[in-house]
């Protein structure tokens, strides 16, 4: 039986398929930290979310 070669279609999937899978593991080991970065104390956020007037108001408008 004669082999046959991949369609351009299919050579297309499969690098996309892998490309993919190459972004998700390099986003994946981005986020690990080393044991520097973990021994080191984390600074508190002065930014936040803050419950002020203006929210309080759209909560109001929110209501039912």
């Amino acid at each position: 039986m004669k082999a046959m070669k991949p369609s351009t279609r299919r050579k297309f999937l499969l690098a996309a398929s892998l490309g993919s899978a190459g972004a998700v593991a390099a986003a994946a080991t981005k986020g690990v930290a080393t044991c520097d970065e973990a021994s080191k104390p984390k600074a508190a956020q002065a930014d936040g979310y803050r419950l002020s007037e203006h929210i309080q108001k759209y909560y109001k408008t929110t209501e039912v």
